[in-house]
């Protein structure tokens, strides 16, 4: 949808080129910056702070070099006047930081574990900051090993993200031994597929965890997310740092209703929503639950959730590889 120009003051701090900056390709003044930041808040509600500069610098130069051309200002000048939906797509994933991994900040899980084991069937969970997959794949894993595997096949997990090259790679499930180094033996036997051949360092979660999980891309700024089903929980980690105070309480707003009674909202270690809404209130460390169940002094185990809005379609994963050969490329067990 075509956007208006976002606004920016030309008359910024440090206006002047910084090309001959060592490893700077590029004229990048305080007008450019405070432009890419106006504009990022626009699209995306990302509140780019000063000292992201640089970041923006490196990884916007790099749109500069794939389009031929030779000034920031000619590149957001295209940005806008063209409107291409690929290249806002680009400039919004060159952006956008996705630090993730499995278990990350791991006492949530035995809580999510303990929580999903009092709930009513079928339980259903949204990642909103997927990034690469680490975190939806923990949550099918702990809903598996706390409900039995039976009982798991009926849950299902949200999984989104604004970014849809990582989405890309979520959905792929493929990942170096690196990135799972921190796992034990036994969950890298039972939920992964070891690579061979040209795959051999890799592995692949196995087809009933990947089944688990819907992928979808979505903007946590948007006014209306298309979802009418509720959660039992709603993972919201290490995003919210991002935007300003006022979409913070945006978001939270728009979580709300999508909370089952009695349900948890999950958030990041250096995030606090207790001044931001009045929805919820602190349950623990970092976990919310809705103010009105607290109020109400019981915690329901569940809820008959409404229709569900139809499906997005799902960020695809550019593989080297078809179904059949990836199939062949990695082993039964890890």
């Amino acid at each position: 949808m075509p956007s208006a120009r976002a606004p920016f003051r030309p008359d910024a701090p440090d206006t002047s080129p910084r090309a001959g900056e060592p490893g700077r390709d590029f004229a990048f003044t305080g007008a450019d910056f405070a432009r890419i930041r106006a504009l990022i808040h626009q699209r995306a509600g990302i509140s780019l702070s000063e000292h992201k500069r640089d970041m923006a610098y490196s990884r916007l130069a790099r749109r500069l070099r794939a389009r031929g051309l030779d000034t920031f200002r000619d590149y957001l000048d295209l940005l806008e006047q063209e409107d291409d939906p690929l290249e806002w797509e680009a400039f919004t994933n060159a952006l956008t930081t996705n630090l993730t991994a499995f278990f990350r900040e791991s006492h949530h899980f035995p809580i999510l574990a303990d929580f999903v084991k009092g709930r009513a069937a079928p339980v259903s969970v949204w990642c909103s900051a997927a990034s690469t997959g680490e975190e939806p794949y923990s949550i099918a894993i702990t809903l598996i090993e706390a409900l039995g595997e039976s009982a798991a096949r009926g849950a299902s997990i949200l999984a989104t993200d604004l970014d849809t090259q990582v989405l890309a790679k979520a959905e792929a499930g493929i990942y170096t031994y690196d990135q799972v180094k921190h796992l034990s033996p036994e969950r890298l036997k039972r939920f992964f597929l070891k690579g061979t051949g040209a795959q051999a360092g890799r592995v692949k979660v196995r087809p009933e965890l990947r089944a688990m999980i819907r992928f979808e891309q979505l903007n946590l700024t948007d006014a209306d997310y298309g979802i009418a089903k509720p959660f039992d929980a709603i993972f919201c980690r290490n995003v919210m740092i991002y935007f300003d105070k006022p979409t913070q309480g945006q978001v939270l707003s728009r979580f709300e209703p999508l909370v089952k009674p009695g349900g948890l909202l999950f958030a990041g270690h250096s995030e606090n929503f207790t001044y931001v809404s009045q929805a919820f209130r602190l349950r623990g460390q970092t976990v919310y639950e809705l103010t009105r169940d607290a109020a109400q002094g019981s915690r329901p185990r569940g809820a008959t959730p409404a229709a569900a809005a139809p499906p997005r379609a799902p960020a695809r994963a550019a593989l080297a590889y078809g179904e059949r050969e990836a199939a062949l490329a990695y082993g039964e067990r890890e």
